[in-house]
């Protein structure tokens, strides 16, 4: 199992080395810290003589010692330079070549403490990456492992990826599972009849998933609502160690993802990680997911 991990010498990139750690745990899992130069810049891998190196070689080196010293000792790292056109085309490139079930990368730098901010970089990964990507919240440094995932169980057809992910992940890390469907209240009238509807819902993808999970298996369903989504996730209460699911837009070309309005919506209110699954994605062997 392979997580690539979008690394920069930034906060940003500690963050994602962090979250990426925090997922690899009990999982056997490799990182390959891919750091992207630009197309354009010449950049050699090694200076033939061993001595005097360019600028640029030296900026990727101190990279690699800056990343590599993040990775917890008993998680198996590689160091990987990468020339593409953009920052997500090396990643996405890298992940397909590494056949990696994730990539990882850091909220941009301007985000809120333990908020998001979607970068360039992110959000072109937002909308053509075929595999999971997991976001870091600017500031996160947990390493230890995922102790509960939670699925954002929408209504809308097209979230059986983002299922199939949430319950496959929690069976085979062994931690809780929590299906919470939002509600965003309607401010001209009652809304009791859409609370109703989420629980239903919530409440039928939960048997299903309890059916493939071990007996005894914690799982449990929660419907959050407020006055905008944002309230309803500020509703909710979240475990230091949690990891939020999410499926991609319906709009998604197949096995790409796309983030709809209400996933960003949660997604700059949330306190903890996001994996967002790209719509008819199917895990495999070497495929595992998160």
């Amino acid at each position: 199992m392979r997580y690539v991990v979008g690394y920069t010498p930034t906060d940003r990139g500690a963050d994602a080395v962090a979250l990426a750690a925090a997922v690899a745990h009990a999982q056997g899992a490799q990182l390959d810290l891919v750091y992207v130069v630009d197309r354009k810049t010449p950049y050699v891998a090694m200076n033939p003589d061993g001595n005097r190196v360019s600028a640029e070689e030296q900026k990727v080196l101190s990279a690699e010692r800056e990343g590599m010293s993040l990775v917890p000792k008993d998680i198996e790292a590689r160091f990987h330079v990468r020339q593409a056109d953009s920052h997500a085309a090396g990643l996405i490139d890298a992940a397909l070549e590494y056949q990696a079930g994730l990539i990882v990368v850091g909220a941009a730098s301007a985000g809120l403490f333990k908020r998001y901010t979607i970068g360039s970089a992110a959000n072109a990964l937002l909308h053509a990456s075929p595999v999971p990507v997991a976001l870091a919240p600017r500031g996160y440094r947990r390493t230890e492992p995922v102790t509960r995932l939670t699925l954002a169980v929408g209504q809308r057809t097209g979230a059986e990826a983002a299922i199939d992910v949430a319950v496959e992940s929690a069976k085979r890390r062994g931690v809780p599972l929590r299906l919470v469907s939002l509600v965003e209240l309607d401010a001209e009238g009652d809304s009791g009849e859409n609370i109703n509807a989420a629980h239903v819902h919530a409440n039928t993808v939960l048997t299903a998933a309890a059916h493939r999970l071990p007996e005894g298996h914690h799982v449990s369903v929660e419907v959050a609502h407020g006055r905008t989504i944002e309230e309803a996730i500020d509703d909710l209460e979240w475990d230091e160690g949690e990891v939020l699911i999410v499926g991609s837009s319906r709009l998604a070309e197949k096995n790409k993802l796309f983030i709809g309005s209400t996933a960003h919506k949660v997604l700059l209110a949330l306190p903890v990680p996001m994996v967002v699954v790209p719509r008819e994605y199917e895990r495999t062997t070497t495929h595992p997911g998160v």
